[in-house]
């Protein structure tokens, strides 16, 4: 199955939500809002939940299999992380318009007519 992932926002500071992410899958079937958390083992991915009558949470959709769970997991994750490294990327990137000191040409040519 080919999975289209896009990460929508990126939350930096020290809370457990490092992402939000969407899934296309198959150009068939899209999944918003799901989360790449931070936990005791790292990072994980939440699908979207609902809180229920008796405080717990439900996934409203999740994987069915183990080898497609694993497989949206790793999509998932290796997203977050290319999201990261083009942000870290720009950060380093050399600003275009940043050409050194100003050079003196001489006097500007002029037309006279």
């Amino acid at each position: 199955m080919h999975l289209d992932v896009r990460i929508n926002s990126l939350m930096p500071g020290g809370g457990n939500v490092k992402a939000l992410a969407s899934v296309n899958m198959d150009g068939c079937f899209a999944v918003k809002n799901i989360k790449i958390m931070e936990g005791n083992n790292g990072l994980f991915v939440s699908m979207p939940s609902y809180k229920s009558h008796d405080g717990g949470y439900k996934d409203i959709c999740f994987p069915i299999t183990a080898e497609f769970r694993q497989q949206l997991n790793d999509a998932v994750i290796n997203s977050y992380h290319q999201a990261i490294q083009q942000l870290q990327e720009q950060k380093n990137a050399v600003n275009v318009y940043d050409y050194g000191p100003p050079v003196d040409y001489g006097e500007p040519i002029g037309i006279s007519m």
